[in-house]
C-alpha cells in the first residue's frame, strides 16, 4: 500500500479500519503561533502553511482528536512518535499519558543538531523532541548498535563482571579461576539522543519546504520501530520525508495533508528518491579538525576562532577592527613571510579587512623587514625564544 492523500487528517484518518498501521508518525504543527514562508532554490514555487491559534485549548483538541484515532488504527504491536518543540511540548505529553497511557512511554527522543542563528536573549534553540509511545507492552522494536566511546576501554568489556558478596563488581570466573569473556560485543545500544545535522542549506534533498525534516532522522525512527513490508503512516506529511524514508527501507506507506502543494512535492520526491549523506556522521567530527594541536594553541592565546579548510586563513579574532573581521593567517613551517602574507591576502579580498593578523613561526629565507600597515605581524612565543636562545649564543664567553 503505498498512498498520498490529500485531505484534513481529522476526516481522513475515521475512514481507516482499525489496527492496521504498524508505525506512526506525526510531525505536526507546533503551536508556534508564526506563518511559515520559503521559496524553491529556482523562486519558482513557494511553499506557505500557519501554525497560529485562536487558543492553546483549540489546537489540542485537534490533537487528541488526531491522537484518538491514530490508537485506533495502529496495530497492538505498534508505535507512535510525535515530534514537537518547546511550544507545547509538555501539554501534548500529558495528552499522550492521556490518550495512550503513561505505562506505554517508552522515550522522549532529544533530536540534537547545529544551527547559526543571530542568538536572541536566551539559550539559542539546538534540539526538538519526538515523544515515542506504543500502543501495548508487545511493541515491536529493533535495537540499533553504535560505535564505542574512543574513552571505552573495549579490552575490559569483553571480560564479564558479576557481584561478590561484599556488592563490588569483579570480574566473573570459571571454576578453574579463569576470567569468562563475553561472546560477543555488537557496540553500545543506541541512545535516545539522537546528532543528526539539519539539511544543509546546499543539500540536494532539500527542496524550500518549510520545516522539512532529513530523512535520515526518519530512517532511523522507521528503521528502530518496524520491519520491512510493515505499513508506515503520516497524517502531517509536508514535504514527504517520511514517505521517502519508508520507501527507501521498503516500508509500505500512508502519507496525509491537506494542502495541494505538499501532496505534489511528495509525489515528486516520491519519483526523484533523492536522500542526501551526511559527510558528518560518516566521517566524524574530528575528520573536519585540520589544525594541529600547536596551531590550535596559537589561535586560542589570541582569542582567535579557528577555521577550517580554508587554504589562506587559520581562523578570525572574535573582536573586529572598523566593523571589519580580523582574519589570522600562522606562517607554515616551509613558507615565506613574503607567501603567508600573499596567501591572507588572496583569501581575505571579498572581506576587506582593515587589519590582517599573520603569526610568524620561523625566519625561512627571510632577509628583509615586511611593511604593510594592514598586515600585524606577531612571533610566536616559539621564535621569540629560539631569537633570544642565538642572541644568548652570540654574547662572548668570558672565563
Amino acid at each position: 500500500m503505498e498512498k498520498i492523500i490529500k485531505g484534513n487528517c481529522l476526516e481522513e484518518l475515521k475512514k481507516f479500519d482499525s489496527e492496521i498501521v504498524d508505525l506512526i508518525y506525526l510531525d505536526p504543527p507546533f503551536f508556534t503561533q508564526k506563518k511559515y514562508s520559503l521559496t524553491t532554490r529556482d523562486n519558482s514555487i513557494n511553499y506557505e502553511f500557519d501554525d497560529v491559534w485562536h487558543s492553546l485549548n483549540d489546537y489540542l483538541l485537534m490533537m487528541e482528536k488526531c491522537l484518538i484515532e491514530c490508537k485506533r488504527i495502529l496495530k497492538k504491536t505498534g508505535n507512535i512518535f510525535l515530534h514537537c518543540d518547546k511550544s507545547a511540548s509538555h501539554h501534548l505529553r500529558v495528552l499522550l499519558d492521556k490518550i495512550f497511557g503513561s505505562d506505554n512511554f517508552r522515550s522522549e527522543i532529544i533530536w540534537s543538531y547545529k544551527r547559526w542563528s543571530n542568538s536572541k536573549k536566551g539559550l539559542l534553540n539546538s534540539h526538538q523532541i519526538i515523544y515515542f509511545y506504543s500502543k501495548t507492552d508487545n511493541f515491536k522494536f529493533n535495537i540499533i548498535y553504535t560505535d564505542y566511546s574512543p574513552t571505552t576501554n573495549v579490552d575490559q568489556i569483553w571480560q564479564l563482571r558479576e557481584k561478590n558478596t561484599y556488592g563490588k563488581s569483579v570480574y566473573k570466573k570459571d571454576k578453574n579461576g579463569n576470567i569468562i569473556l563475553a561472546q560477543e560485543k555488537k557496540g553500545v545500544p543506541l541512545s535516545d539522543v539522537w546528532e543528526i545535522p539539519f539539511l544543509n542549506p546546499k543539500a540536494k534533498e532539500r527542496v524550500g519546504y518549510p520545516t522539512q525534516k532529513p530523512v535520515l532522522l526518519l530512517q532511523q525512527i522507521i528503521s528502530i520501530s518496524s520491519d520491512e513490508g510493515d505499513l508506515v503512516l503520516d497524517a502531517f506529511c509536508g514535504s514527504g520525508t517520511t514517505c521517502v524514508a519508508s520507501k527507501s527501507l521498503s516500508r509500505r506507506f500512508i502519507g496525509i495533508d491537506i494542502s495541494e502543494d505538499a501532496i505534489e512535492l511528495t509525489k515528486k520526491r516520491l519519483n526523484e528518491m533523492i536522500i542526501t549523506n551526511s559527510e558528518l556522521l560518516e566521517k566524524g567530527k574530528t575528520s573536519y579538525i585540520e589544525k594541529s594541536e600547536d596551531e590550535l594553541f596559537l589561535l586560542k592565546s589570541i582569542n582567535a576562532i579557528p577555521v577550517q579548510r580554508n587554504n589562506g586563513i587559520d581562523g578570525f579574532l572574535k573582536r573586529q577592527f572598523n566593523d571589519k573581521p580580523i582574519p589570522v593567517r600562522i606562517q607554515k613551517k616551509d613558507e615565506t613571510l613574503e607567501d603567508a602574507i600573499e596567501a591572507i591576502n588572496n583569501s581575505e579580498q571579498a572581506k576587506k579587512s582593515a587589519l590582517k593578523i599573520v603569526i610568524q613561526t620561523n625566519n625561512y629565507r627571510q632577509l628583509f623587514p615586511l611593511e604593510d600597515n594592514k598586515i600585524l605581524i606577531i612571533k610566536s612565543s616559539e621564535l621569540l625564544i629560539h631569537e633570544e636562545l642565538n642572541n644568548i649564543n652570540m654574547i662572548p664567553y668570558n672565563k
